[in-house]
């Protein structure tokens, strides 16, 4: 009886033995678990900054995006009362593209970054011989160029398959900013030919011409004294943007504004900041269209208003009478929005900054004048790029209508030295021709 504790004993140390190795079992599967996440983290982290440069030295599949059978075939179908189609451009258009399914974003890259597009169905082109879409695809920017993105949103891509597909994205690159009921009560204004053509005068200006040739002018102080005004009128359309002012420097900068770019805050922004310079809004004449960057749902809510001589509904610029900015005699088909698809992509392939890498990247987007410039590389067949910034750009003043020397600004939001790279790299392939001050 005196050895009666060991049977207990013995079971005390059985079960110690079990927990233990419980718990060594637990402690291998945490340790391989760790293991597994360390892992994965540093995959993603070189794939991302292995693709934060161009990213595209090797031609890759073109990435399309389905819309579904529900997307309006024709595009000319007037979604909203009272409206009248425009006339439709007469230029030589291609065969319409089959519809092919997409495929898979690189799954080490961010989601933000939406690497996948829209294809548009009807492109538009005319018959020159040496337009840039020709030569696009035979320089290093080949790789990144797609040829049927959508640079203007209208009213067919308001649907409900599209708003699930952009509403992932915020800012200018998707609709994450506002709800569906709001995206079509006002994005279907835009329903005539001329809201979805960059160019839906050129039947009447053309006269003969094969070619759509355009002036794309900024803001920048190299076009002080230049004496360039003559030779941008000359072009059959003229690029504007934010705070251009223009009385009193026609003779460096010219008179005519055939597309005017901006968002609803570079608008207000420039007639505070620019006012004392002349800036009183954006330019008023009969062949002038106004091109909105959209933002926030601010842009769709001004563009409405503005279309439509109503007020503003609600946000920011809610009022009681319709807006004025664009005059009294505006019309729907004097309005354009570019595509939350097109902003995102000139991010993604042509303009992918180190911000995006950092906290800053919900803020980061391409400068206004830069959407301008890319786009009109994506419409126009020939472009003459002025007022932008070269690498002596410390010579010049910020902008060319400054009464004194102020210093080029530079802020997170925008990679003005990324973009002044690009613009040498576009000139160089003679993609563009970029105006240069030349010293005597």
């Amino acid at each position: 009886m005196r050895y009666g504790w060991l049977p207990g004993l013995r079971t005390t140390l059985k079960a110690m033995g079990l927990k233990r190795k419980l718990w060594l079992c637990f402690l291998a599967v945490a340790v391989l678990l760790v293991i597994y996440i360390l892992s994965l983290n540093v995959e993603i982290s070189v794939s991302w900054n292995t693709a934060s440069g161009w990213g595209y030295a090797q031609e890759q599949k073109r990435l399309n995006y389905s819309a579904g059978d529900n997307t309006p075939a024709n595009g000319l179908e007037s979604l909203h009362p009272g409206s009248k189609p425009a006339t439709p451009l007469k230029v030589q258009a291609t065969p319409t593209a089959e519809v092919r399914p997409s495929t898979k974003p690189r799954t080490t890259e961010p989601p933000f970054i939406g690497d996948k597009y829209y294809t548009e169905d009807v492109l538009i082109r005319t018959a020159c011989p040496d337009s840039i879409h020709s030569l696009m695809p035979k320089t290093d920017f080949g790789p990144r160029y797609l040829d049927r993105i959508p640079v203007l949103q209208w009213a067919k891509h308001a649907t409900q398959d599209e708003y699930r597909r952009l509403s992932q994205y915020a800012g200018a690159n998707g609709w994450g900013n506002f709800n569906y009921n709001t995206l079509v009560s006002t994005l279907t204004v835009l329903n005539t030919s001329a809201n979805w053509q960059m160019f839906d005068d050129w039947d009447r200006r053309s006269n003969g011409s094969l070619c759509v040739r355009c002036a794309v002018v900024g803001n920048g102080g190299i076009l002080k004294d230049s004496k360039k005004g003559r030779e941008i009128d000359q072009h059959d359309y003229v690029f504007r943007t934010n705070g251009a002012v223009i009385k009193g420097f026609e003779q460096d900068v010219g008179s005519r504004t055939s597309l005017y770019t901006f968002s609803t805050n570079t608008l207000r922004n420039s007639m505070r900041s620019y006012a004392g310079a002349g800036y009183t809004g954006p330019p008023l004449s009969d062949e002038t269209r106004y091109v909105f960057l959209p933002d926030h749902d601010r842009d769709y809510l001004l563009m409405k208003a503005a279309a439509t001589h109503t007020p503003v509904e609600t946000g920011p610029e809610k009022s009681t009478k319709p807006p004025t900015y664009f005059g009294q005699n505006v019309t729907i088909e004097m309005f354009k929005m570019y595509h939350p698809d097109f902003i995102r992509y000139i991010r993604n392939r042509f303009l992918r900054a180190h911000a995006m890498q950092t906290k800053y990247k919900d803020i980061y987007r391409p400068s206004t004048g830069a959407v301008m410039l890319l786009a009109a590389i994506h419409t126009c067949d020939q472009v003459n790029a002025y007022g932008f910034m070269t690498p002596d750009y410390f010579k010049f003043s910020d902008h060319y209508y400054d009464s004194q020397y102020h210093k080029v600004g530079f802020y997170v939001n925008h990679d003005l030295k990324m973009e002044m790279n690009l613009w040498q790299q576009l000139h160089q392939a003679g993609i563009i021709r970029l105006y240069m001050r030349q010293e005597a």
